[in-house]
């Protein structure tokens, strides 16, 4: 989307940024660079046209008619190059939005690099007043349209974990990035932001790219996720690139565990992590949160908290950093019923999706009926399609714009082999498209992992109503064998062969069988052991159960709450021409949902009965909950509108009588008269939702004030 940075603001009226799809824009810009291609050669021929002429002593209106033709060549060529130039700017009006953005959020104390006064650490930052009350409320919409709705069980779980648990849950292995390092200095980078930076930085800046050229460019950065270290490598070397500070030469990639390492007690012998997301908290207390809900399924648990990932190269400010916050819901549903009771209160929604067959034959987004898809079976069931629904709804009523809000299906290759869907609400900003929620179907693994490795049954239960016949896979140990060959580690062994999964143990009798003896690994013992045929057999048996025993599914919604912010910051940021027209005017538009400040009040000038009013607004105001700043200040009112219209604050009381105020909301700038002792109900029913602007307009007197529009 090519962003505007400066806006052409009515009153009440708010112009969009400029949006090409990304399919038109990859089509128009091929198109300009085959005719450059094209053109590049027609003038290079009529060059050596008008070369052959002169050196053979050409009658002169032959030499001038080749000239001129070469010159009208020129001129085309020149006319494509800047339309390609101006195609690929938008990248810097997309920078210049962004840094006016930032520049606002950090002068007005919404976050702020932490440890500023040390020079501050690359992917930490701290929130200020105004960025806390954003967060708060963000927050708790958060809690009140999942946790309350759905009534969710909410658990706080601790930020450091057992490095048994992530071993498990296959962090400790499998977390990683690759990285690079300047062979001469040391410093490190990940290797696919280097790779994705000359790529778009070629794609962007080198008009002689051919189309064949950007179009390889372009397939490098749509499977950039999927490369291996070596491919990674190997597409590096090709393309030169060096260390981008020094240009020396860099390492071959290499993975790099993201987990920021402890140990827990004094003795330094249990290492532990900073946990990288919430959700292992849940899993390991599954067993007490099912008997909590009455050994009921389906049930979701909520946690809010933060994570930590040490990031190789942090940037994009909130969007990437090493400390954030994650709002985690872990949705625990029976496998064979992925139905949900409340389905058909989203199935009508209508928004942006973007299916894996679409991005495979290289279409883009388009407008699906929710309904329709889960129906088609583009979205895999009726519960991951609910949480769909319910994530677009909490994230437009935050304020996010429903045009640059999409839902985009994983590809096969970036899908998890234990993942039956996933699917991610990504939200464009001047960064691009950002991952800010990832909803998936996680199917059974985590709790099946946790399972194994602590050997404790994460399951649920169905009782029949009559007993049923059912073939059963017996595993049985020989304790007496395994004793002989295990002495002190025999339980734990025992568990691990009972923890086994069907297909597992079947592999095991059949390697037992041919072989004699297997090679199997004991999570918890962090070995693997030799067993043979004397110390367990396997076998299928016809057993009368009067209940099923089964590892739920889980359907998991996951919010980085950081980067949602910092989207909703940039799309709700506009400027505005000042009534003088010398200077532009900065405005966050935030619903009063979110806003971190519902009200203000000001007295028009320094006057105690004025001042007076004011407070007695400001204490009916506390009493009612609403966040307001009330300012005694002998500014402008202008000034004072200017500076808090910069904070997002959504409505402002100026008291200009002693039995009457003056209401202004803050993007019409519309202004209606309410009595004093109506003014804090007022703006607790329209910051509550309870009733609209449009209500208050057309039930109040209108006020007109030229200092509204200073």
């Amino acid at each position: 989307m090519l962003l505007s940075h400066l806006r052409a603001i009515s009153k009440a009226t708010f112009t969009k940024p400029l949006s090409l799809s990304s399919s038109s824009m990859a089509s128009t810009e091929e198109t300009l660079r085959k005719t450059l291609a094209d053109k590049l050669s027609a003038v290079e021929l009529q060059g050596n046209t008008v070369r052959s002429l002169k050196a053979s002593s050409a009658p002169k209106p032959d030499i001038d008619a080749a000239v001129q033709a070469l010159n009208a060549l020129k001129l085309e060529k020149t006319s494509i190059e800047k339309s390609l130039q101006s195609l690929l700017s938008a990248s810097d009006s997309r920078e210049a939005f962004r840094q006016s953005v930032v520049n606002t959020l950090e002068r007005r104390l919404f976050y702020i690099p932490s440890f500023k006064i040390y020079r501050g650490v690359a992917g930490l930052y701290d929130y200020g007043p105004p960025g806390c009350a954003v967060k708060s409320n963000v927050l708790s919409f958060w809690r009140q349209h999942f946790v309350l709705e759905e009534n969710m069980l909410e658990v706080d779980c601790p930020c450091v974990t057992p490095e048994i648990v992530l071993k498990a849950s296959g962090h400790v292995e499998k977390f990683t990035d690759l990285m690079v390092k300047d062979e001469k200095t040391g410093t490190c980078y990940r290797a696919d932001h280097l790779l994705k930076d000359y790529c778009n930085e070629k794609l962007q800046k080198d008009l002689t790219l051919s189309s064949d050229k950007a179009a390889e460019l372009k397939h490098v950065l749509a499977m950039l996720d999927d490369f291996s270290s070596q491919e990674l490598g190997a597409k590096i070397k090709e393309y030169g690139i060096t260390a981008p500070e020094t240009k020396n030469p860099l390492s071959d990639p290499y993975p790099f565990n993201l987990m920021f390492q402890t140990s827990i007690g004094p003795s330094g012998l249990a290492s532990g992590f900073m946990r990288p997301e919430t959700a292992q908290g849940i899993f390991v207390n599954f067993k007490d949160l099912y008997y909590y809900n009455g050994n009921k399924l389906p049930f979701a648990a909520a946690q809010i908290g933060q994570a930590f990932r040490n990031e190789i190269s942090p940037r994009q400010g909130l969007l990437r950093v090493r400390e954030f916050t994650l709002a985690e819901i872990e949705h625990f549903v029976d496998p064979e019923d992925k139905s949900h009771p409340k389905y058909a209160e989203v199935a009508d929604l209508e928004f942006f999706m973007f299916p894996r067959e679409e991005q495979m034959s290289g279409q883009s987004a388009k407008r699906l009926r929710l309904g329709e898809a889960v129906s088609k079976g583009i979205v895999n069931n009726e519960t991951l399609g609910y949480f769909i629904g319910r994530v677009y709804l909490f994230l437009t009523h935050l304020g996010i714009d429903k045009d640059r809000l999409r839902f985009r299906q994983h590809l096969a290759n970036e899908m998890a082999h234990y993942a039956a869907d996933c699917w991610d609400a990504e939200i464009e900003c001047s960064y691009g498209w950002i991952e800010c929620v990832g909803i998936a179907d996680r199917s059974a693994y985590d709790l099946r992992a946790h399972s194994e490795k602590s050997g404790v049954a994460l399951v649920a239960h169905e009782k029949f109503s009559e007993p049923k016949e059912v073939e059963k896979l017996v595993i049985t140990p020989i304790k007496k064998e395994l004793g002989l060959a295990f002495k002190g580690n025999q339980k734990k062994v025992v568990e691990a062969l009972e923890a086994m999964n069907e297909k597992e143990a079947l592999d095991l009798k059949a390697a037992l069988e041919s072989k004699g003896e297997v090679e199997f690994e004991v999570c918890t013992l962090g070995k693997t052991v030799t067993i043979n045929k004397n110390m367990v057999t396997v076998h299928k048996e016809i057993r009368k159960e009067h209940q099923r025993v089964f590892t739920p599914s889980v359907i998991e919604p996951s919010f980085g709450i950081g980067r949602i912010i910092y989207c909703l910051f940039e799309h709700a940021f506009y400027t505005r021409a000042s009534k003088a027209g010398d200077e532009q005017l900065n405005v966050f538009r935030f619903p009063a949902l979110v806003a971190p400040i519902k009200c203000t009040v000001f007295p028009l000038v320094q006057n105690q009965k004025y001042e007076e009013v004011a407070k007695l607004i400001s204490k009916s105001l506390t009493a009612a909950g609403i966040s307001h700043k009330i300012d005694i200040t002998g500014t402008s009112i202008g000034k004072r509108y200017a500076r808090t219209d910069e904070l997002g604050v959504p409505f402002a009381v100026t008291v200009d009588s002693t039995t009457s105020v003056t209401i202004r909301e803050r993007d019409s700038k519309d202004q209606v008269r309410v009595d004093v002792e109506n003014a804090a109900s007022v703006i607790r029913e329209v910051s509550e939702g309870q009733r609209t602007w449009e209500d208050v307009w057309a039930t109040f007197p209108h006020h007109s004030s030229t200092a509204a529009d200073e």
